[in-house]
C-alpha cells in the first residue's frame, strides 16, 4: 500500500523523534502530523520485542485517527549489558518528573563499569518502524547501525543517549554530529530506507 498524497501521523509524543521521522518524510511529499499534535492517548507497551511495541503504537493511532499512522519502537542495545537496555531503553529514563536521559546514561555507564569489561563497549541503534492504516493491515522495516559507548556525554545536537553513541567510523557522538549527518547514516535511515522501498518505490 502506498502513501501517495495521504497526511501520515506520527504515532509518537516524542518530539527529537517527531522532528527526525518528519525531516526524513520531508522529501517525499507526506503531509506528517503526530500523535500529540492530535492529542491521542499513549497506549501501554507490553510487548518485549520492537516489532510487537511499534505495531502497539501504530495501531492504536491509526484506529484512533482514521489516518495512517507510522510509528518507530528504537532502542540502545549494548554487548555486554546482554542487548541492555533494549526495547527498555525508554523505561530507564524514566523518572516521575519526566524522561532523564542524563541519568539513563549514567546507568548504562555504571553497569558497564560493574561487569569489569574492557573497552571498546560495542553497542548498536536498533530502530523498528511499523507502518499501519486504519483497516488494520501493516508492514514493519527495521534497521540499525553499529557503534561504541563512550563517556562522558559529548555534544548537545540529537536526544537520548545520542551524546554517548560513536557510531562505527566515527570518532564523534551522534550528540556532536550535524542532523543531516546522523539522519544519512542512523538506524531510523535505515529503517526508512527500506520504508521508502517498500512503499514509495
Amino acid at each position: 500500500m502506498r502513501l501517495d498524497g495521504q497526511t501520515l501521523v506520527i504515532a509518537s509524543h516524542n518530539a527529537g523523534k517527531v522532528r527526525e521521522i518528519a525531516a526524513l518524510l520531508e522529501p517525499r511529499g507526506v503531509m506528517v502530523t503526530s500523535a500529540g499534535d492530535l492529542n491521542l492517548a499513549v497506549p501501554e507497551e507490553t510487548e518485549t520485542t520492537f516489532a510487537g511495541n511499534a505495531r502497539i503504537k501504530a495501531h492504536a493511532a491509526a484506529r484512533a485517527s482514521g489516518m495512517p499512522a507510522l510509528s518507530d519502537d528504537s532502542g540502545l542495545e549494548v554487548a555486554v549489558l546482554d542487548g541492555a537496555p533494549g526495547v527498555y531503553t525508554a523505561d530507564w529514563a524514566e523518572t516521575p518528573e519526566g524522561r532523564d536521559f542524563y541519568m539513563a546514561m549514567e546507568r548504562v555507564w555504571t553497569e558497564l563499569q560493574n561487569t569489569g569489561a574492557a573497552a571498546p563497549f560495542t553497542a548498536r541503534f536498533v530502530c523498528t518502524l511499523c507502518l499501519a492504516w486504519p483497516d488494520g493491515t501493516d508492514a514493519v522495516f527495521e534497521g540499525s547501525v553499529e557503534g561504541r559507548i563512550t563517556w562522558p556525554p559529548r555534544g548537545t545536537n540529537g536526544f537520548g543517549f545520542d551524546p554517548v553513541f560513536i557510531p562505527e567510523g566515527h570518532d564523534i557522538t551522534f550528540g556532536e554530529m550535524e542532523p543531516a549527518a546522523k539522519h544519512a547514516m542512523s538506524h531510523r535511515a535505515d529503517a526508512f530506507a527500506k520504508l521508502v522501498q517498500g512503499t514509495f518505490g
